[in-house]
């Protein structure tokens, strides 16, 4: 049996495994997906998932934690294709250093997550840097935790950010670990328009 004939019979017994767990998927629900670890590209995951959904022509919503209302490239186009941001808007913590501003601004935005958690035309809701809300004890957990397992059933919600707490890992159907091997940042290198942000 030459070369090419044994790749096709593995890429065939492959396939074969493939299908055969494809076929056995007939699960049909809205997903938790919690995109965590000290790595980048958590809320980029998160954006193209929302892109992914708006180019289906569905709905989706964007609640940003932590981040100000500086630029974002991702919101200047989402918000063009009718999709709608509640953003915090105080910024990251460490910049305002009070404790009990970011509390109220994290409440605040939290009322129009709750909003989107329980609006069925959103088929994707993304809670970009929620796990530090959580992590921080800004917003109740038990409260956040119940309103994404109350969300629609057919409404998939996307939670990026470092060190997402256990609860929220075990109700997740996909939990994704992002590591941090190597970043432009510690080497001196500055964030980049269009490419971080």
């Amino acid at each position: 049996m030459d070369k090419n004939e044994r790749h096709k019979k593995r890429a065939q017994k492959q396939k074969e495994k493939v299908d055969a767990r494809v076929a056995q998927a007939q699960i049909e629900k809205g997903l938790l997906l919690v995109i965590t670890g000290n790595g980048k590209g958590k809320s980029t995951a998160g954006f193209g998932t929302v892109a992914r959904c708006v180019g289906h022509g569905y709905k989706a919503a964007v609640v940003q934690f932590i981040k100000g209302q500086w630029e974002c490239g991702e919101r200047t186009l989402l918000e063009q294709h009718g999709v709608p941001f509640a953003v915090m808007g105080t910024g990251f913590t460490w910049n305002t250093q009070d404790r009990e501003a970011d509390i109220a601004a994290a409440t605040e935005v939290w009322q129009q997550a709750k909003q989107f958690l329980s609006d069925p035309q959103y088929h994707v809701v993304l809670l970009d840097e929620l796990t530090y809300m959580l992590g921080y004890d800004y917003l109740p957990k038990e409260e956040v935790l119940t309103a994404i397992a109350n969300r629609p059933s057919e409404q998939s919600v996307i939670v990026t950010g470092r060190g997402a707490i256990s609860e929220l890992r075990s109700m997740a159907d996909t939990v994704s670990e992002i590591k941090d091997e190597k970043h432009a940042f510690k080497a001196g290198i500055k964030a980049r328009k269009g490419v971080d942000w």
